[in-house]
């Protein structure tokens, strides 16, 4: 990989990864490496050993949503139907939000989130809607499980 463009050599990028030094790495370097955790909402892996709960895991998001997709949600609620600019939004929030728990839980030395929870609540006022999202789960050091056990 050439890591050179974000400021720091290969090596050193390198010499990061290896030492678990996560914090330090650039957001895209993370975000590389944050995509292999395992995500999931049960409480355990199936096929894998838990050899560590590290701690508790969470993101947060907020979204605005814009004052078009309000007007045309508001249509929506009149005459009935789907709101696709709204589910667009609640889709982004979590992707969102996930990606994010997967960074907080990287840095911390984990390997996955189990027992994930989304939240999802609306912050209004003056005129204004914001989307909150909210995840939380235990971040864990994991291995896979030997198939004779």
């Amino acid at each position: 990989m050439v890591f050179g463009i974000f400021g720091k050599s290969d090596e050193k990028i390198q010499e990061l990864i290896d030492n678990k030094e996560f914090d330090e790495l650039p957001t895209d370097v993370i975000d590389e490496l944050a995509a292999e955790l395992i995500v999931t909402t049960e409480m355990s892996l199936d096929g894998y050993n838990i050899l560590e709960r590290i701690d508790i895991n969470t993101s947060e998001c907020v979204f605005g949503m814009n004052i078009f997709r309000d007007m045309f949600a508001g249509i929506r609620d009149i005459f009935g139907g789907r709101s696709s600019a709204s589910q667009k939004v609640l889709r982004d929030a979590r992707r969102t939000c996930l990606t994010e728990l997967r960074r907080e839980a990287l840095i911390v030395g984990a390997d996955a989130v189990i027992a994930v929870d989304l939240d999802y609540s609306e912050i209004s006022g003056d005129g204004k809607s914001m989307l909150l999202v909210v995840s939380s789960g235990t971040a864990c050091r994991v291995e896979k499980r030997d198939r004779k056990s």
